[in-house]
């Protein structure tokens, strides 16, 4: 008995993919196997190898996309040779299944950097969900074989994919096909290959491990040899069954092969009917024969089909397999740095793996950080999110409170000891406090993210990204009015609009900015004098310009300063100022943006100026949008990084507080909260106090998420309630005062007012509090008693004591047990105003009921700009409060709970592309100055180790 596969087989690693052979598929033109076929099943022979295969394949897929109705299976095949036939079988087989086939077809001769430059692209298509190749026996290497992805390798010839067969993995693996077609044939002609003698004869590479891994595991004896082989005619005289891959030379006769052996001819040209074994030897299933060759592409097409299902399996949420890293706390708690430098963090990679990350959705940057693609959130997007807590302080002071420390013990304590998912998303520093005087902001103690001087330097560049963006739009502004004053009209346009190649026409968005103008016209020689006039002009009027550049350092003589002034200018110079990077709109958009193309919108909405008619000027208007967005784009992806406990964190995003709205990015939030799962929790810090961060993290950050919060954590230190009580002022680098280290009961009882009111503040939006109460070794047990009791007494949910700081995770046990419970309270969450309410209304409640203030004064200045922003429709945005973050009034030395003060309001300026408007309370800087003795005297670098030192 002889049946026939569909191509060649060949040696070692260069097996032809598509029959995992030697040579090239049958020649063109011999179609006549395959009509014959058509006419087999047309004739109602569905019940053939081939056609149970397609049939089985295509109800499989039918199932899959009925529950999918947006998947698209895709099968790529690579094609490096001149023939068609075996492509009109892939494209047929895959249409009745309902594959969607692409077809490339490179040069003859393409070199081997060319078909495998082409695989890689494939495998990073996402629309791709299979490679297959057809090339020449040449040109499968063993490098062009396995730069297939495994997961899309649907010929099963990758050394990945063959080396789960051999392990037994069969789901997760996809089996050469001419290998299962030859054990789909022997197991209908020979019922059982168990015991039998199998001989391959000119088999190698992929196809012979496969076939020797399948007949080996169904009891068959195997042998493997060559034509030339010695002692070939005993081989074959003693086999069963022989598997050839290629052409019998004429010199071996056929009466080598004992009668009755079944031989499956995996070379031969079958279409054209050339068997190449004379009359000798009979037939039993002459239509066997037939099918040899499209069940071996029907086998590739199941195995797309497999494929597709493990594809989509991918897709689903995946259960956590977190292994956290062990902690060793000492005592006394070593420095930071020194405490970040004693662990070892995991790769990145394996973190990602661990927490349902795909492969293709990090971006790895070094060991320890990797952005996070926005794909996830589709593939998630049926994924319920978990609890949303959010750590707030009461009124900052020197002393600090930690809610840094606090959101990393927090999540250490839930995941690495109370095995719940959980994810910290916190703000990334600026560089200008790293260096100044507050130093990083990587938590403290042994609850840090680590590496802490790659968390506070640099990180992933994002802060360099917004700079970058921020600065090429100043440079614009500058630039046009300059160009503006000193061209005609007809100058401008043939600048703005040149002709290039001969051909005139305009870009994209300036066909946008025409059709604002109501210039319906793309042709640039159809615009009127007048039409031009209105297209190239802006006409902005530099004295209401409110873009600033920006740079990442402390530094006060850039806080006015004159530019313009080189010749070069010819005469256009203007007083301006420098902020600092993450005052920048763009960081705030940033922070706020929920996908890419949001963020481009938000952008183009940025007002820049009003021009001379008191219309607002956009970075839309500049035409800058696109390339703001071009610099932006790797800076929207959330960094991975972990906790101490290897526990994930997501930093992104860094606007101040108290100039900005003070929060970690939506972004990361809604990644984290998919990620996480139902059960889990999603932990973010808002900047400065309740009064401050958490104000503008419910009214503004939660109204662009649409996330509803499910607790507050409000961070407190027995020290500072003491300097809020009336203790004496902290001067930083002095000793405390004994105010500070002894127990005073009367002092910690004064100062809770502070801690009483932003308990209060919490409750206005409906989110139970609980209070953490970071514990230090000066404070009494008397005193955190005291501070926990008068906590619940005034409405909050809980008050723990945490010790985190030295104690890692486990310090904070008590805490994450108590956010538990809470969050499982009913949620009666509310914003504090009504985004309808003029904005001087919005104003005043924030400034009552928030602050405690009698009531608001508008400077005349503000009352214009409130005028103005109304008339020109941005009267509906949030407010978001540029006041000091010292005090809850405007007075930075006002401790406690101030009353009977009035609200002075300087100015209002808008953030339009970010959402909001800021009135300015007081004088507010946006550019910090250096102290006397910044922290840049205690940071070096080991030039030996390249290790960084001092910072804290």
């Amino acid at each position: 008995m002889r049946v026939s596969a569909l191509c060649r087989l060949g040696r070692g690693a260069a097996a032809a993919p598509l029959a995992g052979g030697k040579g090239t598929a049958p020649r063109r033109g011999t179609a006549s196997a395959w009509g014959r076929w058509q006419k087999q099943q047309a004739g109602g022979a569905r019940g053939s190898a081939a056609g149970e295969i397609i049939q089985s394949s295509k109800k499989v897929l039918a199932s899959l996309q009925k529950e999918h109705p947006t998947f698209k299976p895709t099968l790529a095949i690579v094609q490096a040779s001149d023939e068609d036939l075996v492509q009109e079988i892939n494209q047929n087989f895959a249409k009745e299944i309902g594959l969607h086939v692409i077809h490339i077809c490179l040069p003859q001769g393409s070199s081997e950097d060319e078909i495998v430059g082409e695989i890689l692209r494939l495998n990073e298509d996402p629309t791709v969900h299979g490679v297959a190749l057809h090339l020449s026996e040449n040109a499968c290497s063993s490098k062009i074989l396995n730069a297939v992805k495994p997961e899309k390798d649907v010929d099963g010839v990758s050394d990945v994919n063959l080396g789960r067969l051999v392990r037994g993995d069969t789901y997760n693996c996809s089996v050469s096909p001419t290998a299962s077609a030859v054990m789909e044939l022997l197991e209908k002609l020979v019922k059982t290959v168990d015991g039998k003698k199998v001989l391959l004869v000119e088999i190698c590479g992929p196809l012979e491990a496969s076939l020797q891994c399948l007949l080996q595991r169904k009891g068959a004896m195997t042998t493997s040899c060559q034509w030339k082989t010695q002692q070939l005619q005993s081989k074959l005289h003693q086999a069963d069954v022989v598997v050839v891959g290629s052409t019998k030379p004429k010199e071996i006769p056929v009466s080598w092969i004992r009668p009755g052996t079944t031989i499956v001819d995996c070379y031969p040209d079958f279409l054209s009917g050339e068997h190449g074994y004379g009359q000798d030897v009979k037939y039993s299933n002459q239509s066997a024969i037939d099918a040899v060759g499209p069940l071996t592409i029907a086998m590739r097409m199941q195995n797309m089909v497999k494929t597709s299902e493990r594809w989509i399996q991918s897709q689903q949420y995946r259960e956590w397999n977190l292994h956290c890293l062990k902690l060793q706390p000492i005592s006394p708690v070593p420095s930071d740095i020194e405490i970040s430098r004693g662990q070892s963090p995991k790769a990145v990679d394996v973190l990602a793996k661990e927490i349902g990350l795909l492969a293709d959705e990090i971006e790895i940057y070094g060991q320890t950080k990797a952005k996070v693609r926005l794909s996830l959130l589709e593939r998630l997007k049926d994924q319920t999110d978990g609890k949303y807590v959010l750590v707030a302080g009461i009124t900052p002071t020197p002393l600090g409170e930690g809610k840094s420390t606090v959101t990393i013990g927090l999540v250490q304590a839930l995941t690495a000891h109370l095995n719940v998912n959980s994810f910290a998303c916190l703000r990334q520093p600026s560089q200008g406090p790293t260096f100044g005087v507050k130093g990083g902001a990587a938590g403290g103690g042994y609850a840090q993210v680590i590496p802490m001087e790659e968390f506070n330097l640099h990180l992933t560049g994002d802060i360099h990204a917004i700079t970058a963006a921020n600065n090429l739009l100043a440079a614009a502004i500058d630039a046009r009015i300059l160009h503006e004053s000193t061209q005609s009209d007809k100058a401008l346009y043939n600048r703005l609009v040149p002709v290039v190649n001969g051909v005139r026409e305009f870009s994209s968005i300036q066909l946008a900015r025409l059709k604002r103008l109501g210039i319906n016209k793309t042709d640039p020689g159809t615009l009127t004098a007048d039409e031009i006039n209105t297209f190239v002009r802006l006409d902005i009027d530099p004295s209401t310009i409110t873009w600033q550049r920006v740079l990442d350092t402390n530094d006060r003589f850039l806080r006015k300063i004159t530019i313009g002034q080189a010749n070069t200018e010819k005469g256009f110079f203007r007083q301006a100022q420098f902020d600092i990077a993450v005052a920048s709109e763009i960081m705030a958009i940033l922070a706020l943006t929920t996908s890419l193309a949001d963020m481009k919108e938000r952008l183009g909405k940025m007002v820049v100026a009003n021009d001379k008619n008191g219309q607002p000027v956009t970075a839309e208007d500049l035409g800058v949008t696109g390339a703001l967005a071009v610099l932006m784009k790797d800076a929207i992806k959330p960094t991975l990084m972990q906790t101490l406990e290897g526990t994930p964190v997501f930093v992104h995003a860094g606007p101040f507080a108290n100039i900005a709205h003070g929060n970690s990015s939506v972004l990361a939030d809604k990644i984290a909260l998919k990620l996480v799962g139902e059960e889990g929790f999603v932990v973010t810090e808002a900047g400065f106090g309740a009064d401050i961060g958490m104000e503008k993290f419910f009214n503004i950050k939660c109204r662009a998420s649409g996330l509803v919060p499910s607790v507050v954590v409000l961070v407190a230190t027995v020290r500072a309630l003491k300097m809020h009580g009336g203790g004496p002022n902290v001067t930083a680098g002095a000793p405390l005062k004994k105010e500070y280290t002894e127990e005073n009961l009367q002092l910690v009882a004064d100062g809770c007012c502070n801690l009483q009111k932003q308990i209060q503040i919490a409750q206005l939006f409906g989110v139970p509090v609980v209070v953490a109460l970071n514990v230090f070794k000066t404070d009494s047990h008397a005193e955190v008693d005291l501070v926990c009791e008068i906590a619940k007494q005034s409405g909050a949910f809980d008050a723990v004591p945490c010790n985190h700081w030295s104690a890692g995770g486990r310090g904070a046990v008590e805490l994450a047990q108590a956010v538990r419970k809470a969050a499982s309270q009913e949620n009666h969450f509310k914003y504090l105003y009504n985004l309808e309410l003029p904005i001087i209304e919005k104003i005043r409640i924030i400034a009552q009921k928030v602050y405690g203030a009698e009531d608001i004064e508008l400077s005349p200045a503000a009352q214009s700009q409130i005028s103005r922003y109304s008339k020109q429709g941005f009267g509906n945005l949030p407010i978001c409060m540029a006041k000091t973050h010292l005090s809850l009034s405007h007075q930075p030395e006002r401790k406690g709970v101030p009353t009977g003060f009035i609200l002075p309001i300087s100015d209002v300026r808008a953030s339009i592309g970010a959402g909001f408007i800021y009135p300015l309370v007081g004088t507010m800087s946006t550019m910090p100055g250096l102290p006397t003795r910044p922290c840049f005297y205690d940071i070096d670098l080991d030039p030996d180790t390249e290790q960084v030192k001092g910072l804290f």
